[in-house]
């Protein structure tokens, strides 16, 4: 799953963001030993581009209700 993750910005679309995925998974090692650290790892990617783009970060302690369960 670490490799898949690294992998993943050698292959996103846009060249600009795959970079600045890159660069993170390099400072950021990617967590996988769980679904809940893989969640929190990718959330805290996330809120890195959020940062970036001026915009408020998300509460990783509720990654899963959004991206796993989905919003009520």
């Amino acid at each position: 799953m670490k490799q898949f993750v690294k992998l993943f910005g050698d292959f996103y679309p846009c060249w600009f963001c795959a970079e600045d995925f890159r660069k993170y998974t390099a400072a950021n090692e990617p967590t996988t030993e769980t679904q809940d650290s893989l969640g929190r790892w990718l959330c805290g990617a996330h809120n890195d581009v959020n940062k970036k783009l001026g915009k408020p970060e998300f509460d990783c302690n509720l990654w899963k209700k959004r991206w796993k369960d989905g919003w009520d």
